[in-house]
């Protein structure tokens, strides 16, 4: 009888342990799908990005560090789709 009884309670717990996981991972996706959805409607891969920021930047008078920093400013803009 006792051995029945605790086996009863030990697969209640354990019930509860899976239905407290459960419960914590849909907690979870709904905090991280929360936000804003990202605008992948004019998104490009990074090579084209790349591509045509080098276009737009080929014949600039500045310094190379003032190009690499644009190029990224740029890069980041084109893949978000801004």
């Amino acid at each position: 009888m006792i051995k029945l009884v605790s086996s009863i309670a030990l697969a209640g717990m354990m019930t509860l342990t899976i239905a407290s996981a459960a419960q914590a991972q849909e907690r979870t996706f709904r905090r991280i799908t929360a936000g804003p959805s990202a605008p992948l409607q004019k998104s490009m891969t990074q090579s084209q990005a790349r591509r045509l920021c080098q276009m737009e930047m080929r014949g600039t008078r500045e310094s190379r560090s003032a190009i690499r920093q644009k190029m990224a400013i740029c890069m980041r803009k084109r893949m978000e789709g801004i």
